[in-house]
């Protein structure tokens, strides 16, 4: 738990993508992700929680449903949306809500 304080308390942004092995919706957005990172590279940070391994963190987030995506800087929480989106809807939300 204290090694996720951290990284969320990044200067840069960190993308946190809660997700559940079990989950379709999830194993979508997997490649999505990676293309983001790609395309923002060391702008930004994307970490996965398996929700079923880390339920302490899941439940202080609220995570009621998979996948779920929370956009954390400096420790504040910028962004969060459950669900599937693009590429492209990502990296516009990374950057019009982060400070990079």
């Amino acid at each position: 738990m204290s090694n996720f304080n951290t990284i969320i308390k990044s200067d840069k942004p960190v993308l946190i993508d809660f997700f559940a092995t079990w989950c379709g919706p999830c194993k979508m957005l997997s490649p999505i992700l990676r293309e983001v990172k790609d395309s923002l590279g060391d702008r930004v940070s994307i970490i996965k929680i398996d929700v079923d391994k880390n339920q302490q963190i899941s439940s202080q987030y609220q995570v009621r449903g998979v996948p779920t995506m929370i956009l954390f800087q400096n420790g504040k929480q910028l962004w969060r949306q459950s669900g599937v989106l693009t590429k492209e809807e990502i990296i516009k939300i990374i950057l019009e809500k982060s400070n990079p």
